[in-house]
């Protein structure tokens, strides 16, 4: 997604009666006495924690709060302690921004994952990049983020060699989605419309191109706003289109409302969207059944992944208030990645976090490998996820059901 979360690593140095540095040096007395004292390490988590997508946001902040306190449990980095310091940016570039330049301005952070939504993301990107501090999403779809504004014309340019996601981008969701609706639904003429978002505009091109090179057709285009609630005009133009779906670029809060308009003008036919509609808050936004709607999210459902059964035990456990939601696991599994690397760095540096942590943590990130939650969580060339499984989401009976899981293949 999306178009979608921060956490930030500070190392803040426990200091005895001398004042000494992560990896400062002691002389022989005092090496006995400090034996025992951990270097504190802060995962901070940006995401939308208020606002429309604070279901999504505390779904997020969550997971990252249990992977720090599962490295604690397990000790998997010696002589670190994992804490989580969470950031509220409300879905604002603006917000999401401030926050990048104030963890940056601070020495002590050496990492950070997120955010939620890819306009944030690209809000803050400068500023990680220009402090050396490692960024990793657990939701960003965007391409533009890893591979430039150019990657439509097969020219990718990494960017920012300090961002990393564990989410697969909008031109496998889109393309996966294009070829669900026109081979298995069966759907031929579709009318489009995004909320002209950085992630709900760029969804739906992609989708918009495979579909025609599938052979199908574009009834229309349109736009809609987000926070505005009223879209009976373009569920007008739908209806009288002749479409026989509609694919939304965009967020639940307006995909739901826009799938009940159109359905109140009598076009009975379903409202498909990517990850961002894929939440139950888009089916409560729905003021009439909106059975066969469709979305499509990153991976497989966690809930049948033998890989996240002691995730979803442990979330349970730990008696959160709100659900892990849609990106849960990626957020673990984006948590748990900068515990790795920070596991790698140490481990590099005689059990001790070194002066260019920051760097260090960097380059560790890209040799990252692990079986996560999620499943094998590693980047490529680009800091894009090689874990590129996809899942489409019916409404039936005013729930959200898989209906096909598949690994990609361009």
């Amino acid at each position: 997604m999306r178009h979608r979360s921060l956490f930030i690593l500070t190392a803040v140095v426990t200091t005895g009666a001398l004042t000494l540095t992560a990896c400062g040096s002691r002389d022989d007395g005092d090496k006995k006495s400090d034996s025992s004292k951990k270097t504190t390490v802060v995962i901070g988590v940006d995401a939308p924690l208020t606002g429309s997508l604070s279901a999504l946001g505390q779904g997020i902040k969550n997971s990252v709060d249990l992977a720090a306190k599962t490295a604690n449990k397990n000790n998997e980095v010696p002589g670190v302690e994992f804490k989580i310091e969470a950031l509220d940016d409300q879905a604002v570039p603006a917000s999401g921004k401030a926050n990048a330049a104030k963890l940056v301005g601070n020495k002590d952070v050496i990492g950070a994952v997120g955010p939620l939504n890819s306009g944030v993301a690209q809000s803050m990107q400068g500023d990680f990049d220009r402090a050396g501090v490692v960024q990793v999403s657990p939701a960003n779809t965007n391409p533009a983020l890893s591979q430039g504004d150019d990657w439509g014309k097969g020219k990718l340019d990494r960017p920012f060699k300090t961002y990393f996601r564990t989410a697969a981008t909008d031109v496998v969701q889109g393309k996966f989605a294009a070829q669900y609706l026109y081979n298995d639904a069966k759907k031929k003429k579709v009318y489009v419309v995004d909320d002209k978002q950085t992630y709900g505009a760029g969804l739906a091109a992609i989708f918009s191109a495979e579909f025609k090179r599938l052979g199908g057709s574009i009834a229309g285009t349109d736009h809609v706003t987000v926070k505005e609630t009223d879209f009976s005009s373009t569920a007008d133009k739908v209806k009288s289109s002749g479409a026989d779906s509609v694919y939304f670029g965009g967020q639940y809060p307006e995909g739901g409302l826009l799938s009940d308009q159109i359905k109140k003008t009598g076009a009975k036919i379903p409202t498909m969207g990517g990850d961002g509609i894929y939440d139950p808050a888009f089916i409560s936004a729905s003021g009439v059944a909106n059975d066969g709607d469709f979305a499509t999210s990153i991976g497989y459902p966690v809930e049948k992944l033998p890989t996240a059964k002691k995730f979803i035990a442990d979330y349970s456990a730990a008696g959160y208030k709100d659900p892990y939601a849609a990106y849960g696991g990626y957020s673990y599994d984006a948590g748990w990645a900068i515990v790795q690397a920070v596991k790698s760095v140490v481990a590099a540096n005689d059990g001790k976090l070194p002066d260019d942590a920051r760097a260090k943590v960097v380059e560790a990130m890209a040799k990252v490998s692990f079986d996560g939650v999620t499943g094998k969580v590693a980047f490529d060339e680009y800091g894009d996820t090689t874990n590129k499984q996809l899942t489409v989401y019916k409404v039936e009976g005013k729930v959200w059901k898989d209906v096909k899981s598949a690994t990609f293949k361009d």
